[in-house]
């Protein structure tokens, strides 16, 4: 098992981007269409596979989700644990810096499904 921590190639601290307040540094982070969903589906489910989250966030491409996946582990919130078995199996699961999120993105997953029921 090979747990890979910011392997995605993609290095966020790099561009130094400057925040003009807290909002907007999270949502740099959270933002977007499949993220809060992915980090939502990881704290209610535990570790999921690259597949199970493709089939729960449907309509979500592969592209897409492989992009979101990549942004999440380097910016810390998700760990990519990688099984040496054949074929590959690959696990992703909330990294303690994810799990600090739980608090704002509980409320936030149960009022998205309270309006899902309302209509």
């Amino acid at each position: 098992m090979t747990r890979e921590n910011n392997s995605s190639g993609i290095d966020r601290t790099a561009s130094k981007k400057t925040y003009h307040n807290p909002s907007e540094a999270a949502l740099d982070r959270i933002g977007g269409k499949w993220k809060t969903g992915i980090l939502c589906m990881l704290a209610e489910h535990g570790e999921l596979r690259n597949g199970e989250l493709l089939r729960r966030l449907s309509p979500v491409t592969q592209k897409m989700l492989t992009q979101q996946l990549k942004e999440l582990e380097a910016d810390g919130l998700i760990l990519r644990t990688v099984f040496p078995e054949v074929p590959p199996k690959v696990v992703y699961e909330l990294t303690d810096k994810g799990w600090s999120l739980q608090s704002v993105l509980e409320p936030l997953c149960e009022w998205g499904k309270k309006l899902l029921h309302a209509d």
